[in-house]
């Protein structure tokens, strides 16, 4: 899926002709990881698929684990953020915000896969980018819960869904299903407790 391309990349500012060329990529990557798999994608074939030269490609991305990364950022991005206005149960605002988190899972599990993988990457640029994915994923499933959302319930359900997508990445679950089990553990911790036995 072609987005539309912003004026910022990892650190840096784009003018608008550089941040078509960055959208250009983020998109052949994931055209290339759809054709060949994570192992078959390199930062030459992208460039390729793009129609620019390799050096192009690594002006703005210093690998192809951080250009997924990247990928993976801006899909995450322009998702709507439920907020306690959005109506329904908390329980019901968290599992549609983590279905739409795993969205992509569904739609490409190859391109879940890969940047799965791109996110374990120990370069500076990649963690940046995974900082401020696991930043964002924080932040809609706190606003889904509302603002006495507790801290302790957001932080088990963030690592429940990384520990599903790495799960996944293991080939232990499959990514479609991904967002049903973080969703069931969503409705487990938000369902109440009136008249359970402690």
């Amino acid at each position: 899926m072609a987005g539309v391309p912003t004026t910022e990349a990892t650190r840096r500012s784009l003018t608008p002709h550089q941040a078509e060329v960055v959208q250009l990529l983020v998109d052949s990557a994931a055209a290339e990881v759809e054709a060949n798999g994570y192992e078959g994608m390199s930062m030459r074939t992208v460039a390729r698929r793009a129609g620019v030269a390799p050096a192009t490609a690594y002006t703005y991305f210093s690998s192809k684990e951080h250009l997924l990364a990247e990928l993976l950022w801006r899909r995450i991005r322009t998702l709507p953020v439920p907020t306690a206005a959005s109506g329904g149960t908390a329980g019901g605002r968290l599992t549609r915000t983590v279905r739409e988190l795993g969205m992509f899972t569904d739609e490409s599990p190859e391109l879940a896969a890969a940047c799965t993988v791109a996110l374990l990457a120990s370069s500076p640029d990649v963690k940046h980018l995974r900082d401020r994915i696991g930043a964002e994923i924080h932040r809609r499933m706190s606003a889904a819960l509302g603002d006495d959302a507790d801290p302790t319930v957001v932080r088990v359900l963030e690592t429940a869904y990384v520990g599903a997508l790495l799960t996944a990445g293991m080939g232990h679950l499959t990514y479609a299903e991904v967002p049903g089990l973080v969703a069931e553990a969503a409705r487990l911790m938000t369902r109440p407790t009136t008249g359970r036995t402690p």
